[in-house]
């Protein structure tokens, strides 16, 4: 067995400089908290000038920013729509930010937004500490992953800290622990919310007419626009909290110089009904949280390896690990930052979906993915709306969406199709790990109303032709969305991606001893995918794809990568790959597309290949000290945990396998690599 404690342990990140790429996170999935060298945000301005705001932030807090003088809000009947023609008929999509409906258009983009819920800081002799971080000496922090805390260490004006940061297990409470020499307190301020990165508008942040913030003994309320939520206060016998600004407040030392105290802050959207938790409460159920996890959780061990790569392999995934637990495993899909910072505007992407979370089935935790499950079944009367607005049956799942299920109008979301059969294809390898027969059949009941709605839409949404074929047609937007939504027809992967989660439907309908012939018919009788030279082409259309389209995604490898197909030729999929290596912009690429080659080169038995390109050194597959993937290039996306999702669920794939090739099909045979691991499954067929 792997000793996992030593095993996670020797990955502990650790920093002895502020590193502004690179914070370190606390948090339970519902709630995270992240945080300078000092252990809190004290250093928040020097981060937010590299692109990397320090925040808190939650699953359930977010507002809908109401315009002064207005009535404060709008939805979709305030967007003219784009119209355009799809078999025959007249659909229309909030594609266009067209003349007269430019403030509906952004509004309805912008909210509702996540929101920063505040920043936490240590302040020396009442006041802020220093933003220049030379000003800190000694720094040692480090991150115990095995515990989920973060244990920090500094001098500050000569005097040494150290600061112990910790989040509750299953609350949404932050403990702090200090213990200095020096004259400290805490300061708690909070923001105007705002829809950009930071989730807060610092700038607005005394104007009382736009929120408020009030204390009554240790309780904070804020109130913003549309939303209202609380802070409680408990900290150590001797301290008292007050109000110093507007919006800021203070905890600070009575009765003698220096400082050991710890401090808990107790979040919510609901008025605290019960006793505030202590920091040593925090901290032992973080321990607990932490233990049950990474004592059950799929692992991997690459000791006595000797390719030099595989330590590098071993800290992504054991960081990933961390990183997803915490940031993608809540009651609503993640977005591509998690709850460390927003990215368009805090909202999530339903296309990604897959990648964060769908590996947690394959590592024996299957309940976290389930989590955010609800919200489908939440949203499932809006899905159903957004699919009939347009005349189609069934549920069309959103793309760029808050927990509202409204989806974002955008050049792109309305029109993209690949997330539909994601929440088939996750629910179906939730179902593969059930081994109780009675517990697979309430599942089943469970999630079929899900299952028919999606696979009903997708079969709609084809057009059959006079051959009797289904095909994807205009508009629509592939997973590579470089192209022209009047342009495209049958991208390869996306119709594949359809007829492998319409046959999913097929056996979920057998298993229920339901009829669906139709679909059967349908997966049958899929448009053949477009080939040219030799090689798959990214749509029907798109001859040029290598040459001026060769950027982005490479979307038509996942057909025989992410899943499983049979009408794949494979030398024809492998001829696609080689010209991929050959002539595509690498720059362009996201964290997600090297996991993605991975599968392709693993599926195609070239396991070597699939580590080069797993770890291929390029700007978008950087993966920094907190092991978050690090997208070089985008200020606007510091981390991106769809690149730590894919890594996980591709080395699923190489480790445990599919089908009946089950041999760690993605390690090299060469002597060099030596692995073990634990509760990761294969793929189904």
């Amino acid at each position: 067995m792997i000793d996992r404690k030593s095993l996670v342990a020797k990955h502990n990140p650790i920093l002895t400089r502020p590193d502004t790429t690179s914070p370190l996170t606390v948090g339970n999935g519902e709630f995270a908290y992240t945080v300078d060298i000092t252990g809190t945000q004290s250093l928040y301005q020097t981060y937010a000038n590299d692109d990397m705001p320090l925040c808190t932030m939650s699953q359930w807090g977010w507002n809908s920013t109401k315009e002064i003088g207005t009535t404060g809000t709008y939805d979709m009947k305030d967007v003219e729509q784009t119209q355009y023609t799809h078999n025959g008929k007249k659909v229309n999509y909030p594609v266009k930010r067209l003349v007269g409906s430019e403030k509906a258009y952004d509004w309805l983009r912008q909210n509702p937004h996540r929101v920063n819920l505040g920043k936490i800081s240590i302040i020396y002799k009442g006041e802020d500490i220093s933003i220049s971080p030379e000003d800190i000496g000694d720094i040692h922090q480090e991150l115990h992953l095995y515990e989920g805390k973060i244990v920090n260490t500094f001098t500050l004006d000569g005097h040494p800290v150290k600061v112990v940061t910790v989040c509750h297990g299953t609350a949404d409470v932050l403990a702090i622990s200090v213990d200095s020499t020096a004259e400290l307190g805490i300061k708690i301020q909070f923001p105007k919310d705002s829809c950009n990165m930071a989730g807060a508008d610092w700038h607005n942040f005394p104007s009382n007419n736009l929120h408020t913030s009030n204390l009554q003994g240790s309780l904070i309320t804020r109130v913003l626009d549309s939303f209202t939520y609380y802070v409680n206060v408990s900290a150590a016998d001797g301290y008292k909290l007050e109000e110093t600004n507007q919006h800021e407040f203070t905890l600070h030392w009575q009765t003698q110089i220096g400082s050991k105290f710890n401090v808990a802050l107790g979040f919510s959207e609901l008025e605290p009904q019960i006793a505030p938790y202590t920091f040593h409460d925090c901290l032992e159920a973080s321990e607990e949280m932490w233990h049950n996890f990474w004592e059950t959780t799929g692992i991997v061990s690459f000791a006595n390896s000797t390719d030099p790569r595989a330590e590098e392999l071993e800290r992504r995934i054991i960081l990933s690990l961390y990183l997803s637990r915490i940031q993608c495993c809540g009651s609503l899909p993640p977005q591509e930052t998690g709850l460390t910072c927003n990215s368009w505007h805090g909202k999530f992407h339903l296309e990604m979906h897959l990648w964060h979370s769908a590996y947690f089935s394959l590592f024996n935790n299957g309940h976290l993915l389930e989590k955010s499950l609800g919200w489908y079944k939440k949203i499932l009367p809006k899905a159903r709306e957004n699919a009939a607005k347009n005349g189609y049956k069934g549920a069309r799942w959103p793309k760029q969406v808050a927990y509202d299920g409204i989806d974002s109008p955008s050049i792109i979301s309305p029109l993209l199709v690949w997330q539909q059969p994601h929440i088939v294809y996750m629910l179906e390898l939730m179902y593969c790990q059930i081994k109780d027969q009675a517990k697979a059949a309430e599942f089943l009941q469970k999630y079929w109303e899900i299952v028919e709605e999606t696979v009903c839409f997708m079969c709609d949404f084809l057009v059959e032709d006079k051959n009797g074929k289904y095909n994807l047609e205009a508009p629509l937007i592939p997973a590579q969305e470089e192209h022209n939504p009047v342009d495209v027809k049958n991208p390869t992967f996306e119709v594949e991606y359809f007829r492998y989660a319409i046959d999913i439907g097929v056996k979920w309908s057998k298993r229920l001893q339901k009829q669906r012939q139709e679909w059967v018919h349908i997966v049958g009788n899929m448009a053949p995918l477009p080939i040219s030279d030799g090689l798959y082409l990214a749509h029907e259309n798109c001859p040029n794809t290598f040459t001026h389209f060769n950027r982005d995604h490479p979307s038509m490898l996942a057909a025989f990568g992410l899943i499983p197909s049979e009408r794949i030729d494979t030398a024809t999929i492998k001829n696609t790959l080689e010209k991929v290596l050959e002539c595509w912009e690498f720059e362009t690429m996201w964290g997600w597309d090297f996991a993605l080659m991975a599968m392709t080169a693993t599926r195609l038995g070239d396991p070597l290949l699939a580590i080069d390109l797993l770890l291929m050194d390029t700007p978008k597959n950087t993966y920094v000290t907190s092991g978050n993937n690090f997208q070089k290039t985008r200020t606007d996306l510091p981390l991106y945990l769809p690149g730590n999702g894919s890594l996980l669920l591709a080395i699923a794939l190489m480790l445990a396998g599919y089908g009946d090739n089950t041999d760690t099909p993605g390690i090299p045979k060469n002597g060099k690599w030596q692995v073990e691991f634990e509760n990761i499954s294969k793929f189904p067929n």
